[in-house]
């Protein structure tokens, strides 16, 4: 079954589906999405926490 992403929490379970793959970029990117679609600031810095690194995305 596709996973689906309607919440923060999908993202961040995904997030750390993709950390035990070994694949932290992703997660990284997972975590941020997880993060702003958060609206606590503590947990949205909870999340980010636990993947750390600095950004990953490219705005412009």
């Amino acid at each position: 079954m596709p996973q689906t992403f309607n919440r923060a929490a999908d993202y961040a379970d995904a997030a750390r589906e993709m950390a035990d793959a070994g694949r932290p970029t992703l997660a990284r990117l997972l975590a941020e999405e997880a993060a702003d679609r958060t609206p606590d600031p503590n947990e949205a810095a909870r999340i980010l926490a636990e993947f750390p690194g600095h950004s990953l995305r490219q705005e412009s």
